[in-house]
């Protein structure tokens, strides 16, 4: 759904424990802002919190079936720690997976490291909303958003059935 603005209306979530507890700056989330701003995206909501499964999932229903945004960008946990649940909040939570986006952000972060293949973010569908799961680092967020952004208004359009 477009906003009166034309823009598609987006929102963040940074998941970290740390950032959460105001012992580290969301410089990832920042930078995702910024990025949506040059595309035809209106934050309507950003938030951090905890790495919690539960948490997360709340959130992420919250964004999709109470704000109905149409895209939620989720940044930082999806590592290999035990506190790296995102993905599986974001998997509990969508009626579809859209696996074409996370490899294509894997397949361009290969080309500058080779750690990018070690990332576990998903994308998928829930209701009239995308999630995708970007990784937590400044360079990694800010490298697999700009590999999709450009093709996301043309994904987000589908829905409407005006592109298809």
């Amino acid at each position: 759904m477009e906003t009166r603005s034309g823009r598609f209306k987006a929102a963040v979530l940074t998941t970290s424990d740390k950032g959460s507890k105001g012992e580290r700056e969301d410089k990832s989330g920042k930078i995702i802002i910024d990025l949506l701003k040059t595309a035809p995206f209106e934050i309507v909501h950003y938030e951090m919190i905890p790495d919690d499964l539960e948490t997360i999932k709340e959130r992420l229903i919250k964004f999709c079936d109470e704000l109905k945004v149409d895209l939620v960008l989720t940044t930082g946990g999806t590592g290999f720690s035990g506190r790296d649940n995102t993905p599986e909040a974001t998997r509990a939570v969508i009626e579809k997976e859209v696996p074409g986006i996370p490899e294509a952000m894997r397949f361009e972060g290969w080309k500058k490291t080779k750690r990018a293949m070690l990332s576990r973010g998903i994308a998928g569908l829930r209701g009239q909303t995308l999630i995708i799961n970007l990784p937590g680092s400044s360079r990694g967020a800010r490298e697999s958003l700009e590999a999709i952004i450009d093709e996301l208004p043309h994904g987000l359009e589908m829905f409407e059935g005006r592109e298809h």
